[in-house]
């Protein structure tokens, strides 16, 4: 039997190292990273406008698509 691990095994073993890594260095600085309450109301706004603009132009096509006439 060879010594060495199976590749799938080795990177399972990288990744979890990876992530206990990330989770400690999230809990060591809590306040890192936080966005400020202003942003998450600007962003909100963002996706509230493209999600509404987006579904103008889906309605828009579809209508379009189903008055032509083959």
């Amino acid at each position: 039997m060879s010594p060495l691990l199976p590749q799938e095994a080795a990177y399972c073993l990288a990744l979890r190292k990876l992530l206990q890594d990330r989770l400690e260095r999230a809990r060591r600085h809590r306040d890192r990273g936080a966005m400020s309450a202003e942003a998450m109301i600007i962003i909100a706004a963002l996706v509230l406008v493209a999600v509404t603009v987006m579904g103008i132009v889906t309605a828009k096509i579809i209508s379009k698509a189903n008055s032509i006439n083959l």
